[in-house]
């Protein structure tokens, strides 16, 4: 017997995961305004490489076996009448209602449009444009600009690529010296121009780039990994403004939930639990916060379970792909240290196959 319905608003990674962890105990609807699973984590090869234009992409139907998915934008939560309601006006009446709408990318990795053919067209339009520059330009040096830097190296090795980055060391937010060298110096034997304490001003003229201290970097194809933006503009202008703090992130306590509600959860990139925004996190999150929602959901009065509380992640291995058959892992190890690990550790756990066998699995499909 299901019991409650609970309503997820995103299917991304956490969105997906509390789902199908949900699915044979209350009755699910997942809501995402794309009609097919969207898998991130290739989606910057995809943008590089025909041959992997595809390959983000994972239905949703085999995900359920007994709830639903549904095709459309969230625009409200009426925590009055306990509805979700949708572009449409259709609303999905909740007894516990969770946002997962996740985080906004730069391109090449997000999803544009709705439809896959959409998405398909975009990527092919990076790749073609990848493919007739003569000089490439990428700005930021945090793991996604590093790997888009590969990528982009390994596709054109007769094209310049250059690599801008507003701190003194690639990777400088995981702290760890050894692993900002060895980046550095793969994207430099591998030809790529990498400027450090380069911050680029958004815009250019002509082609033209301009960093603060007024340095021009001529380039005709650009991309700008410089960090995300919570998907939360809807609840804003919905009325809920006050769940959100000043960078737009969801508010939630230590059992993820949003301040002050119940029946209200958030996961993954779109709240504030911490600031390690990756898939490790939201899928942790995603656990926790499933159940959470069962012990909601299955006992009242003085037999209420307490929930469950997270646990911020601040250390986790990172793994920074270069291209398909090099790449880095960062691994903490006791006493604070980080180990760094490299190609053949980062190949097999992530940079051959980005994991993509792994969320095929997750969505019900066999691995291929």
């Amino acid at each position: 017997m299901r019991d409650g319905d609970v309503v997820v608003i995103g299917g991304g990674y956490a969105g997906v995961r509390l789902a199908k962890r949900l699915d044979a105990t209350a009755r699910v609807t997942l809501v995402d305004r794309k009609e097919i699973f969207f898998h991130r984590i290739a989606s910057l090869r995809a943008g590089v490489r025909p041959e992997w234009t595809v390959t983000p992409f994972i239905p949703y139907d085999r995900l359920l076996r007994n709830g639903r998915v549904v095709l459309g934008k969230a625009v409200r939560v009426d925590t009055v009448e306990r509805q979700v309601v949708l572009a449409t006006g259709e609303r999905l009446p909740y007894d516990v209602v969770v946002i997962a709408t996740g985080a906004d990318y730069p391109e090449p990795a997000r999803f544009l449009g709705t439809t896959t053919e959409e998405a398909v067209k975009a990527f092919a339009a990076h790749q073609q444009s990848i493919a007739a520059a003569e000089h490439v330009l990428v700005v930021g040096g945090g793991p996604s600009g590093v790997e888009l830097s590969a990528e982009i190296r390994l596709a054109r090795p007769d094209a310049r690529v250059t690599l801008a980055h507003s701190g003194p060391a690639l990777l400088g937010n995981a702290g760890c010296e050894k692993a900002s060298r060895k980046t550095q110096a793969w994207l430099e034997d591998h030809g790529v121009e990498v400027r450090l304490d380069s911050f680029m001003s958004p815009g250019h003229e002509f082609g033209a780039y301009r960093d603060a201290r007024g340095g021009v970097i001529e380039a005709d194809l650009s991309f700008w990994a410089t960090g995300t933006t919570p998907n939360t503009l809807w609840l804003r202008l919905a009325g809920h403004g006050d769940w959100l703090n000043p960078s737009g992130h969801i508010k939630v306590d230590r059992s993820l939930r949003v301040e002050g509600r119940l029946d209200v959860f958030a996961v993954g990139d779109v709240n504030d639990a911490t600031e390690l925004k990756i898939t490790p996190a939201a899928l942790a999150q995603a656990d926790l916060a499933a159940w959470n929602i069962r012990t909601y959901l299955n006992s009242a009065g003085r037999h209420r379970r307490e929930p469950r509380l997270y646990r911020p992640v601040h250390r986790t291995p990172v793994i920074v792909p270069f291209g398909p058959a090099d790449g880095l892992t960062m691994l903490p190890v006791p006493g604070g240290e980080t180990a760094v690990l490299g190609g053949r550790t980062s190949v097999l756990a992530k940079a051959k196959t980005l994991m993509t066998p792994y969320m095929r699995r997750q969505l019900g499909y066999t691995a291929s």
